[in-house]
């Protein structure tokens, strides 16, 4: 039987595994809601480590509406209350509050560009860069392309959306396909 080689990161946990094997590094066109949840789980991730989130992500779709933003941008104090009481999510109010905010300006580039998905992709060119790295040790925490982003993030007024917060949802979303290349995956979004 011959052994997969993985991203080292996922290790061996078959929850991590799986979004390893099926998600992480798909590139995620046209599909807003889904681009919606990752800005939001990306922000909420901040300090923690991501299998924190992913092993939250089912309460956090249900506490926040599915990341509709058109319902999420409407959301009052009583709402806040109930999140910040809601155990099954990263319960910080900076973080929430940020979802929200975001949610507003999500719907602003919505407006603008047609969809987030054309605003977001445009940065690439419409196709993910392919990254060629050895080793994890090899992959930047954030690239020019990051900081770019960030900082027209910021400028449109959302918030949690540092470059390496960024980067990691760049790599998640698949703009950039930063497999090792002796892992599976690699080549198999390349061709």
């Amino acid at each position: 039987m011959t052994q997969i080689t993985r991203c080292a990161w996922c290790g061996d946990d078959p929850f991590y595994v799986r979004y390893h094997d099926e998600e992480w590094g798909v590139p995620l066109i046209g599909d807003d809601p889904a681009l919606f949840e990752r800005i939001c789980l990306e922000g909420a991730q901040a300090g923690l480590s991501w299998i924190t989130i992913l092993r939250k992500r089912e309460n956090y779709r249900a506490a926040f509406d599915h990341f509709d933003p058109a319902v999420v941008a409407r959301y009052d104090e009583a709402k806040i209350a109930a999140l910040m009481a809601n155990a099954g999510i990263v319960r910080n109010r900076l973080k929430i509050a940020s979802a929200i905010n975001n949610a507003q300006k999500f719907l602003d580039v919505q407006r603008e560009f047609g969809s987030f998905s054309d605003y977001l992709w445009a940065t690439v060119d419409g196709k993910p860069i392919i990254n060629h790295w050895q080793s994890l040790s090899d992959m930047p925490a954030e690239t020019d392309l990051s900081k770019r982003l960030s900082k027209d993030l910021k400028k449109r007024g959302f918030k949690f959306v540092g470059s390496t917060i960024c980067y990691a949802m760049m790599q998640a979303i698949g703009m950039v396909n930063d497999h090792p290349v002796e892992c599976f995956r690699h080549g198999e979004l390349i061709g």
